[in-house]
C-alpha cells in the first residue's frame, strides 16, 4: 500500500505528510526506532514511549514550518531533546521498566545484563550537565557527525567536540564507579 511512498526520501515524504497521513506513517516508521533510542537513553525506557510519541505529535504539528534547511533525522533528534529535556524537567527519578521474560536461561542472563547496562547509561547520562548529555547522544546514539552537531545546536565545532569529550570522561568515571568496565 505505502510501496510508492516507501521509495521517496524524507524531504519529499515530509512535504507530502503536512496532507498526507500515510506519507506521515512512513516517517514515523522510519524514524521511530531512532527516536526511541534517543530518547530511552536520555529518560530511561520506562519514560521513552510517552517521549516518543510527543515527539511525533509535536513533529506532525511542525510540519508546514519544516523548511529542509537541515535532515528530516536531524530536525526530529532536536525535537527529542527537547522532549527529553522537558520529561527530565517534570521527573526527577525517571522508572525503568524491567526487560520481558526471555525463553531461556542463558537469554535471562544476557537480558538481565542488557538491562542492568543501560540503566546504569542512562542513570550516568542524566548526571551529565545537559548540554554534554545533548552532544554525546546525538554522537554515540544517532551517530551524528560533529559538524551536524554543532549545526543542529548553534554551538562552535570545537565546543562541540569539547563537550563530547568531557560527556564521555565523565560516563567512563560514572560507570568505573558504579562497577562497569567500560570499553573502548
Amino acid at each position: 500500500m505505502n510501496d510508492a511512498l516507501d521509495s521517496l526520501s524524507d524531504p519529499e515524504l515530509a512535504r507530502l505528510a503536512v496532507r498526507d497521513e500515510r506519507a506521515f506513517e512512513v516517517l514515523v516508521t522510519r524514524h521511530a526506532p531512532a527516536v526511541h533510542r534517543l530518547a530511552a537513553l536520555n529518560v530511561g525506557p520506562g519514560a521513552a514511549d510517552e517521549v516518543v510519541q510527543d515527539v511525533f505529535v509535536a513533529a506532525h504539528r511542525g510540519l508546514r514550518g519544516f523548511r529542509g534547511d537541515a535532515q528530516f533525522g536531524t530536525w526530529l533528534h532536536r525535537i527529542t531533546l527537547n522532549a527529553c529535556a522537558r520529561t527530565l524537567g517534570r521527573r526527577r527519578d525517571v522508572p525503568l521498566e524491567d526487560a520481558p521474560e526471555p525463553a531461556s536461561a542463558q537469554d535471562l542472563t544476557r537480558a538481565a545484563e542488557v538491562t542492568q547496562l543501560r540503566e546504569y547509561l542512562s542513570a550516568a547520562l542524566r548526571t551529565l550537565p545537559p548540554e554534554q548529555r545533548e552532544a554525546v547522544t546525538l554522537r554515540e546514539v544517532s551517530g551524528l557527525e560533529y559538524a551536524e552537531i554543532a549545526a543542529l545546536t548553534g554551538a562552535e565545532l570545537g565546543t562541540v567536540k569539547s563537550r563530547i569529550n568531557r560527556g564521555r570522561a565523565a560516563l567512563r568515571a560514572w560507570l568505573t564507579r558504579a562497577g562497569v568496565t567500560p570499553h573502548d
